[in-house]
């Protein structure tokens, strides 16, 4: 996917991975994206040959979830407006500053566009998957 000298940026779309599974996260999508938050620190994505990278992450949160705090290595991007929006206006700030970002949505129309502005896009199930071979993912 890149060379070691280039920097990894995982941006997330917040509200579609939460949404993504009907576990009650609409009774509290503020504690939800916390979890999801949580669940991104010291994430590992899968990299050739054989190993892992990883990347810097950036949570794209909008609405309730707006309000999280910051914690750890985990950028929370707070979207003032629309997250979609917010979403590519983030992979295109990194990819200006020179990073290779990697997005994660389901949203066919975000991810028209996140491939537009250059960057490659992975669906929700695949995130889902890297939780659960590490054993951990948002819970309840």
């Amino acid at each position: 996917m890149t060379d070691a000298a280039e920097e990894i940026v995982l941006v997330v779309d917040g509200a579609n991975v939460v949404g993504s599974v009907p576990d009650g996260w609409w009774r509290d999508r503020a504690g939800a994206a916390v979890r999801l938050r949580d669940s991104l620190e010291g994430l590992e994505i899968p990299a050739d040959p054989a190993g892992t990278l990883r990347p810097l992450v950036a949570l794209v949160v909008e609405g309730k979830a707006r309000d999280i705090p910051e914690s750890g290595a985990v950028c929370v991007v707070r979207a003032p407006g629309s997250g979609d929006d917010e979403i590519v206006a983030e992979v295109q700030r990194r990819i200006a500053d020179g990073a290779v970002v990697l997005a994660v949505t389901n949203d066919r129309e975000l991810r028209a566009r996140i491939e537009a502005a250059g960057a490659e896009v992975r669906r929700v199930g695949w995130l889902r998957r890297l939780f659960d071979a590490r054993g951990q993912g948002p819970r309840r």
